[in-house]
């Protein structure tokens, strides 16, 4: 194998010079490290919960976790907002700017697994609207309620959702700075009629086992996309039923997966995928 003799004289000049840098005493990458500016991160350790709108006492929170290159010591504070977007046309235009709830000082914070600072907070669907000056009539389902972390360090510098890299908040941690539960309708009795299910496969082989199972009454039938890349069926709720719930069941290459679930009403009551969450769903049926 021929090595391009001016690609070796460059790689030799490199590591003569790192050598030589080495020997003097004067390291490059003590260099690099002096010269550049750490910052700090509010990792994400779990976010559930759920707001239903029949439901004002259901409650959404989020515990996150505060990292430096000081093991949690440059925290000064967290700042928490909430905000409200209002997705709904039929009811007006509710919009709430984002309002300050509440401080989180480094005394609110205990150390966590990894002996980091971690806080809490929960909140009612209730004490949200309440915070946000929202009152019946003001928010329905499909309008999302915001929150937003602010982080300052001892030396004033702040970080939030605009400063996060994808790196950052994608993949490398869970940052987002910010969580927006989506407000739902969870009918307190099932809705009947008939329902469709939109099935589709990215790779075009069917749902390779996966399934939908839909409960009514005690009595299960599945639903799946036996083959090809996309299909619809429909099932009917009778009036007058109990118990119904709907379920995915995993397969062999959730990937692939994605589905919609269109209730009686015409509304989008339930999507997901790729990779769908497995077990009993939540559907989202605002319309009598």
């Amino acid at each position: 194998m021929k090595i391009n003799n001016k690609i070796l004289g460059a790689i030799l000049g490199v590591s003569t010079l790192l050598i030589s840098s080495c020997d003097d005493g004067d390291k490059v990458i003590d260099t690099v490290f002096d010269e550049t500016t750490r910052g700090a991160i509010l990792r994400t350790i779990e976010a559930d919960g759920i707001f239903d709108r029949f439901d004002t006492s259901t409650t959404y929170g989020f515990t996150f976790e505060e990292q430096d290159y000081e093991d949690g010591d440059l925290l000064e504070k967290v700042d928490l907002y909430i905000s409200f977007e209002d997705n709904t046309e039929a009811n007006g235009d509710s919009t709430v700017d984002e309002i300050l709830i509440e401080t989180f000082l480094p005394a609110d914070f205990t150390d966590g697994e990894f002996g980091l600072p971690r806080a809490s907070y929960e909140t009612t669907l209730a004490n949200a609207l309440s915070q946000l000056g929202l009152v019946e009539g003001d928010f329905d389902g499909g309008d999302a309620i915001q929150f937003r972390l602010i982080l300052t360090l001892t030396d004033g510098r702040t970080f939030t959702n605009d400063d996060s890299t994808g790196t950052i908040t994608g993949s490398f941690f869970n940052a987002p700075y910010f969580y927006a539960p989506i407000i739902k309708c969870i009918p307190p009795a099932p809705v009947a009629g008939e329902y469709t299910i939109e099935m589709e496969d990215s790779f075009g082989d069917g749902w390779n086992g996966a399934s939908i199972d839909v409960v009514i009454d005690g009595v299960e039938t599945s639903y799946t996309l036996d083959s090809g890349a996309a299909g619809s069926q429909t099932f009917t709720v009778p009036e007058g039923t109990a118990e119904f719930t709907l379920a995915f069941s995993s397969g062999d290459w959730d990937g692939e997966i994605t589905y919609e679930i269109i209730a009686p009403t015409g509304e989008l009551a339930l999507s997901d995928g790729p990779t769908p969450a497995v077990g009993v769903q939540t559907l989202n049926i605002c319309g009598g």
